[in-house]
């Protein structure tokens, strides 16, 4: 064990300050990485988790939101030719004003409640939702691989809706409760679970539903294709000929490269881009100065035994050696700390409804930036070092 390391573990106390300072410099930036990110998985989650291989968007998309994604329909013949394919089927959706309804004894402990003066005591909700859209048929290429055939079959009911868990509160209803989409009366037919959207609750329908209810896309433009080939593995080879196929008229990408274009267009955002390179800058301000102060008064306090080194014939530059190479174990400690307090936080949000995720690319930077915060802290301590004379020793 080199004298670093020991001296880190066996002095713990003098570097506690700069490892949790790192701790929260790190999480400043994973915090709000994994929030940024995670709604734009809440957006995605019913694609990410459907049969699709495949997903095929309009020539000029860069990700599935930012840019026109739609293509015209007169395409899906097209891909649907190439003999690997076994499925294809356009996204759809819409968007509307939701109201719970309430029974006659609910609507009257609410204006009891109201008439207290208890807050909220009108009992009504009014949301604006988004809709998606699956084919309810088991098996098929839009529907997610975590529905069970009774939550299929319950959707293939007429003006049926599913509701993910973390919105039943807002939106005011339960498994089996009617409401109002856009005037006209829906079911609450089943509940999802791990398909958070904070910003707009989701209703997914089937599309014999969203027909019925005047909203089905019958034009000429559709939207994204979901796609389902016969071997995955070849998903790759298979896209890239779909690509040399269309001859421009699309883009077909694989849904992992879709994945990753989408947590990319979020991140790319101009406002979240500023959001996120203030922390960065904040939480490299707050841990060099912490860690640096930190760092110079725990050398301080053990100046006599950089001193006694010095006085055994150890050179100026394998003491600096060691104060870089103990900054190091420190930056080690802060990024660990940092993880641990990540996913704490995660827990606590996916408790609230609130969805995190986190870029394994994104991890390792701020790993390494937090690295770097301590090995800079180091360098700026080694002026102390000065102070380690022998014949300080004597006195």
């Amino acid at each position: 064990m080199s004298l670093a390391l020991a001296t880190l573990l066996y002095e713990w106390r003098r570097y506690m300050a700069a490892v949790v300072a790192l701790a929260f410099s790190g999480l400043l930036v994973l915090a709000q990485v994994g929030i940024f990110v995670g709604i734009g998985k809440g957006f995605t989650a019913q694609i990410d988790r459907a049969r699709a291989d495949i997903m095929v968007l309009g020539p000029g998309a860069k990700a599935l939101f930012g840019g026109p994604s739609g293509l015209p329909r007169r395409m899906i013949p097209l891909v649907y030719s190439h003999p690997e394919v076994l499925q294809v089927a356009p996204l759809d959706g819409s968007g509307g004003r939701f109201q719970n309804i309430l029974s006659p004894e609910e609507q009257a402990k609410a204006d009891a409640r109201a008439k207290q003066g208890a807050k909220g005591g009108g009992g009504r909700k009014s949301e604006f939702v988004n809709v998606t859209v699956i084919d309810a048929i088991p098996g098929f290429v839009t529907v997610p691989t975590d529905y069970t055939l009774s939550m299929v079959e319950a959707l293939r009911q007429p003006y049926a809706v599913a509701v993910d868990q973390t919105a039943l509160k807002r939106l005011g209803v339960k498994k089996g409760d009617k409401a109002l989409y856009n005037g006209k009366t829906i079911t609450i037919g089943v509940i999802t679970h791990g398909y958070p959207n904070i910003i707009q609750p989701t209703l997914v329908m089937s599309r014999d539903t969203l027909r019925m209810l005047g909203e089905a896309d019958t034009g000429q433009r559709v939207g994204p294709l979901m796609v389902q080939i016969r071997d995955p593995a070849r998903a790759e080879i298979v896209a890239a000929q779909l690509n040399k196929k269309g001859d421009g008229k699309f883009r077909a990408w694989t849904r992992q490269e879709l994945a990753d274009a989408n947590s990319g267009a979020m991140l790319d955002d101009q406002i979240i881009g500023i959001i996120l390179g203030f922390s960065a800058f904040l939480g490299l301000l707050i841990g060099v100065v912490i860690t640096w102060q930190t760092l110079r008064g725990a050398i301080m306090a053990n100046i006599k035994e950089f001193a006694s080194l010095r006085a055994l014939g150890v050179s100026m530059g394998d003491l600096r050696n060691i104060v870089i190479e103990l900054s190091f174990w420190v930056g080690i400690v802060g990024v660990i700390a940092s993880a641990v307090l990540t996913w704490l936080v995660s827990l606590a949000a996916t408790a609230g409804g609130v969805p995190m995720s986190f870029p394994p690319v994104l991890i390792a930077v701020v790993a390494a930036f937090l690295i770097v915060i301590a090995m800079v802290s180091g360098f700026l301590s080694l002026g102390v070092l000065k102070n380690s004379q022998p014949a300080d020793l004597l006195r």
